[in-house]
């Protein structure tokens, strides 16, 4: 009779230990199932971009003009990136000064004054650029007259070399600020240096009207 208990108990502890070692196999590839997903996860690029993806933000762009210097700075983050001889207005008609806005930006565009209009090509007087101003009739532009850059020539408008502001055409964008001054303050010194020589102007039989023209 103890035998035949003894025998029970044994068969009765048989499914224990079968289901201890199915519990225990399971507990093991739980584990390692664990671990690959956190190696996997590791080795995954992370979804956030790096600073380096990331859109570079625009730089603060302005135009800075010295009449008296004849000059013309172009300004990226406080950094004076490239300075342009220009001519201003002449005495007649002088250049206005203040703060204005980049408000278009066209090529080769038809220059039109009082019953005069002049399409593209080398007679043009605004060149193959105009960058326009927030005032009606001023802007900055190329030139049929390369002679005038440096003087007090223009009839208010800002002139530039054409290589100039073919140049500068592609660098500046709408809403980009533009400065004229007409003195030498000290911020204007330190970009453009020593104060220049006496300004040269170039003889006109009749005063021209002071907006230039306009264009499309």
């Amino acid at each position: 009779m103890r035998r035949t208990n003894e025998a029970a108990n044994q068969q009765a502890e048989r499914p224990l230990r079968h289901s201890d070692l199915s519990i225990g196999m399971w507990r093991v590839a739980a584990v390692l199932l664990l671990a690959m997903v956190q190696a996997h996860a590791q080795d995954r690029p992370s979804s956030k971009a790096t600073p380096a993806s990331e859109p570079q933000a625009r730089p603060e762009r302005r135009i800075v003009i010295s009449i008296p210097d004849r000059k013309l700075a172009l300004i990226e983050d406080g950094k004076v990136v490239k300075v342009y001889p220009v001519a201003v207005g002449s005495p007649a008609t002088p250049s206005p000064s203040g703060e204005f806005r980049v408000r278009e930006r066209i090529t080769n565009p038809t220059y039109y004054a009082p019953g005069n209009v002049i399409g593209p090509g080398k007679a043009n007087p605004l060149g193959t650029r105009w960058i326009g101003l927030g005032q009606r009739g001023y802007g900055i532009h190329g030139t049929n007259e390369p002679r005038s850059i440096g003087k007090r020539a223009s009839h208010g408008c800002i002139r530039m070399n054409k290589a100039d502001v073919e140049e500068l055409f592609e660098l500046v964008r709408a809403g980009d600020l533009v400065e004229l001054h007409a003195d030498r303050g000290a911020e204007v010194a330190a970009i453009f240096g020593d104060a220049p020589s006496a300004p040269a102007t170039r003889p006109s039989a009749k005063a021209a009207p002071a907006v230039v023209a306009t264009v499309m």
